[in-house]
């Protein structure tokens, strides 16, 4: 525990030292295969941008060492559009079994939001986001044929997707991921690495995802209180995988303030691949605080 504080504490220190204002957040996610923690820090040097600062701490029993993972993100918005660069590493994590390519991954991230309407009389708006992302993993490749390849490792995602929101009381948002693997993944059945695949791409799942994604589907339905600053969300995913079996996700969650300044989301996510097969109960506490 006193490594988890101190985790936490050094990942928001470099911002919070130099801003007169910063939005800070941390959240704590478990499940019966890997306990997470996570921290960032945010701050608006001008108008129209955004740094911030992300830390990731994890423990997951097919890992002998705890997993770390620092991200840099920066965001600039102009009048209709706002754009996110986010960078990020994984750092090097030694392998727990004789064969094994230790693993380390590092990677960035971009997103590109729109506005296609903004009627401020009804509270209507409509947004339309498109991210890419690419990332190199260092760890072990399986194949068809039982052999094993300790290499680097390529991929990208693409997301398109759309959020609309009525009466500033009713959010939907619906978005689709295609992952594509600039090294082939012809014959690849699976890929011993440290990297989660939501460092690319939201899939609409709190789980941590090792396994290699074809493309996903997701949607999100969100209850909002604007005047007790509340929020009640069910979302659903569906994916499916190169070295795994398809699976759907259902995530239902509550936000709410707990004090002037501090707000907290808490949630649950059921996962499972189709038949029942493999299935994972998910939940998470974040708290986000404001000075």
């Amino acid at each position: 525990m006193k490594k988890i504080i101190f985790f936490l504490l050094v990942s928001c220190a470099a911002v919070s030292t130099s801003a007169r204002t910063v939005d800070v957040s941390s959240s704590y996610t478990g499940a019966s295969h890997f306990d997470q923690v996570r921290a960032s820090a945010f701050l608006s040097p001008t108008l129209n941008t955004l740094v911030g600062v992300e830390a990731k701490w994890a423990k997951e029993h097919t890992f002998k060492d705890h997993i770390y993972a620092v991200a840099v993100p920066f965001s600039l918005e102009w009048d209709m559009m706002y754009t996110t660069i986010r960078p990020f590493y994984y750092f090097k994590n030694k392998s727990y079994q004789p064969g094994l390519q230790d693993t380390s991954a590092f990677g960035v991230n971009g997103q590109m939001r729109l506005d296609l309407r903004q009627d401020e009389v009804n509270d209507i708006y409509t947004q339309a986001f498109l991210s890419a992302s690419f990332a190199r993993q260092k760890g072990t490749v399986f194949y068809e044929d039982a052999t094993a390849e300790n290499r680097y490792y390529s991929q990208a995602a693409y997301q398109l997707g759309f959020s609309h929101t009525m009466f500033n009381a009713f959010g939907f948002d619906a978005f689709g991921t295609v992952f594509h693997y600039p090294d082939g993944i012809s014959g690849v059945t699976g890929l011993h690495s440290i990297m989660d695949q939501q460092e690319l791409a939201d899939t609409q799942t709190l789980d941590i995802m090792h396994e290699l994604p074809e493309y996903t589907l997701a949607g999100k339905i969100t209850r909002m209180w604007a005047e007790n600053n509340s929020s009640i969300y069910v979302g659903y995913r569906y994916g499916e995988y190169h070295t795994t079996d398809p699976e759907h996700s259902v995530i239902v969650g509550n936000s709410f303030y707990l004090f002037q300044r501090v707000a907290v989301d808490l949630a649950y996510n059921h996962v499972r691949t189709v038949h029942n097969k493999n299935r994972r109960d998910i939940f998470r506490i974040q708290l986000q605080t404001f000075f």
